[in-house]
């Protein structure tokens, strides 16, 4: 045995929100102010995993075993309190003990403290509490000094870890495979599925201890610590797993609870020598692959008193000696500010942990342009803030009306009176108010349309030079209007200029949510192949009116009330709208960006995607009546009326005089592209009905 290596375990390391110090000094000013009484807090913790390098030549990436305090640190520790932690964490139990001073932080006997934990954690292992809830063995310590007037915190954690002589031994020679080195795949399967159901009913709370069998037909069953005697009623001594959430990621190293629950087995079951189970997993990936499976093992003869053990675990500082650690937080503690480390923390980590690819900078300085702020408008806008888009530009004509706001997040009951206020600087205002960090502003503007005649020059010039710096100063082009007409300008100018354009239109039930297409200019050949095999190659994608053998025209005259309005079921919007920006930032991670080829359902997620966040689509089209979405592929038509070379050759050369005669004739377009001409050979041919179909799709 004495070949055998010590076991060494990884400890933890603290990871603590921006938003916990904020909640602290709210609660030192309102709640506490002079007593320095210890209260509980709450922590957690995740399961490690290396992040594998994308590059041969560099090295895999081990995360640390990070234990965490954030938002929800204060509240009473509970069922309630354990399920708003984040997704695949697990509880840990603490005690905060605030100074008043810095020299009572310095001369405080922060040994006894450290103590006094051990000793709880000592009392739940002999009295039995810790089986029932095993996530009392991972208590822990935070000693901290508020430095309000400086924003600045001095804090040190302890995690304190029972001491067993002597130490406990990695046996067979010190191996520690990988899950899937040790068992057959589908006992992966299905351990994975029975811990995901062990998971579920235990709420989170203590789901990160568990005892692990395999039945006879291979069927590897979970159980929790309290059932001991009976789960492992007809197994043998080297048939007994017990498995814990490990925090580490290293492959020869588990993590610091193991060391407590070890205390635990000998202490209330006598174990010399058993098989444990790291748990590691990629949250929401369903993978397991960095678990780690081994054996460990102490004498028979090692017993432990019922004095209370040694134990060890405060945390090093940075320099990696033994001493607290500083957090000068005087830069975010301004609510504004604070707001902005909240919503990068919630984007930074899903780069972290599930798309370390995730090109944030990017989204956050790309300038989207809206044109419409009504339903569509603000429900892009608010997804928009949630990916961290900072800068955003409302374009609308109208005021609000007391039918607005039940449909519509950005306005309010007080936005209605007196007539109602603009839409679009009204959006922008309230914008704010949700996000003080966001850069925005509304724009009373009427967009010019095909087949719209001209009642003032002066306007109308006005208003397109406008809309055409507006394009220009933006990447992204949102057309979320109610009629398809005013939509012509923005496309075409959004071709000419080769700015990326999301068009998003509703019917009743059924929506549409598409990019329009951006010729590649680099592009080896004319054609551009979809990232699916099984599609058909497109040299060019189509825009909104790429298929329309007609021109624009007035979609509003002579139509009744419920034909002019846009009447949709209420969730459609918000549906279409999260598409919408989720289609943007996902043609932005994509190398050629606007002229990015398009992608169509991919069956086999385990492959490769075209983009870290998966495929990118041409055109969305949903409906509700059956819950199903369908991708489609439409190729750029020669003879459009928005996006065509001879209308971007047109509009290059004569400019406004040439918007002029499109919004003052209901004809031209189709003249100057062709499409007259083919409608006369076509009724030459035979009769034909070329009137515009009555939908907004």
């Amino acid at each position: 045995m004495s070949s055998n290596p010590l076991l060494q375990f990884v400890t933890f390391s603290s990871a603590v929100e921006a938003t916990f110090w904020h909640t602290l000094s709210t609660r030192k000013i309102d709640l506490y102010k002079l007593d320095d009484t210890s209260h509980d807090i709450l922590g957690y913790y995740s399961t490690g995993r290396t992040v594998i390098s994308q590059h041969a030549t560099e090295a895999n990436i081990s995360m640390p075993a990070h234990l965490c305090l954030g938002t929800g640190a204060f509240d009473d520790a509970n069922a309630e309190s354990f399920s708003r932690l984040p997704p695949f964490s697990y509880p840990s139990i603490g005690k905060i003990k605030n100074t008043n001073t810095i020299e009572d932080f310095k001369s405080l006997e922060k040994t006894s403290l450290f103590k006094e934990i051990t000793e709880q954690i000592w009392q739940d292992i002999i009295s039995g509490e810790a089986i029932k809830n095993p996530c009392l063995i991972t208590r822990f310590l935070l000693v901290t000094f508020a430095d309000l007037k400086k924003y600045k915190y001095h804090y040190w954690f302890g995690f304190p870890a029972l001491l067993t002589e002597p130490p406990w031994n990695v046996a067979e020679n010190g191996q520690i495979k990988s899950i899937g080195d040790s068992w057959e795949s589908n006992e992966i399967e299905s351990f994975r599925e029975n811990y995901d159901l062990f998971r579920q009913k235990q709420s989170g709370a203590n789901a990160g201890f568990f005892l692990v069998r395999k039945s006879s037909n291979n069927e590897v069953m979970i159980g929790s610590l309290s059932e001991w005697d009976t789960f492992f009623e007809s197994c043998n001594d080297n048939e007994r797993i017990v498995g814990f959430a490990d925090p580490s990621s290293l492959p020869m190293n588990p993590g610091w609870p193991l060391r407590n629950l070890l205390v635990l087995l000998q202490r209330h079951w006598n174990v010399h020598k058993i098989k444990v189970l790291c748990y590691r997993e990629i949250p929401g990936k369903k993978d397991i692959s960095q678990t780690r499976i081994l054996t460990v093992e102490i004498p028979e003869t090692t017993s432990i008193s019922d004095k209370c053990p040694k134990s060890v675990g405060w945390e090093k500082n940075p320099q990696g000696k033994l001493g607290p650690r500083s957090a000068d937080l005087a830069p975010l503690m301004d609510p504004t500010k604070l707001a902005d480390t909240s919503v990068d923390l919630n984007l930074k980590l899903m780069r972290w942990r599930i798309v370390p690819d995730l090109q944030l900078e990017k989204i956050r300085e790309t300038k989207c342009l809206l044109l419409g702020a009504g339903t569509l408008g603000c429900y892009v806008a608010r997804c928009l803030l949630g990916w961290g888009v900072r800068h955003i530009t409302f374009v609308d004509n109208a005021r609000v009306s007391f039918s607005n706001p039940i449909r519509q997040p950005l306005f309010f009951f007080e936005d209605c009176l007196e007539g109602g206020k603009p839409k679009a600087q009204t959006a922008a205002e309230n914008l704010k108010k949700v996000y003080p960090g966001v850069i925005t502003e509304g724009h009373d503007i009427s967009i010019p349309m095909p087949g719209h005649p001209i009642t003032s020059e002066s306007k109308v010039r006005s208003d397109v030079e406008k809309i055409s710096q507006l394009v220009e100063s933006h990447d992204v082009v949102f057309l979320l209007m109610d009629s398809r007409e005013s939509r012509w300008l923005p496309t075409m100018l959004g071709a000419s200029m080769r700015k990326l354009v999301i068009n998003t239109a509703l019917g009743f039930d059924t929506y549409v949510v598409m990019r329009h297409g951006v010729k590649d200019l680099h592009a080896a050949s004319k054609t551009t192949n979809a990232y699916s095999s099984k599609m058909p190659k497109v040299e060019h994608l189509g825009c909104y009116f790429c298929n329309d053998i007609v021109a624009p025209t007035d979609s509003l005259k002579d139509r009744t009330l419920d034909q002019q309005c846009t009447v949709t079921r209420p969730g459609l919007s918000a549906i279409a709208g999260a598409y919408a920006v989720e289609l943007m930032v996902s043609v932005l991670h994509h190398e050629k960006g606007p002229a990015a080829p398009a992608d169509t359902n991919n069956d086999d997620l385990s492959s490769a995607t075209s983009t870290p966040l998966g495929i990118i689509p041409h055109q969305i089209r949903g409906f509700l009546t059956n819950f199903n979405n369908m991708l489609i592929i439409g190729q750029a038509y020669d003879k459009c009326t928005a996006c065509s070379d001879k209308i971007l050759e047109e509009y290059k050369i004569n400019g406004y005089e040439f918007l002029k005669r499109v919004f003052d004739s209901s004809t031209y377009l189709e003249e100057l592209t062709g499409l007259a001409k083919l409608h006369q050979e076509s009724e030459a041919a035979g009769d034909f009905d070329w009137d515009e179909e009555d939908t907004e799709l």
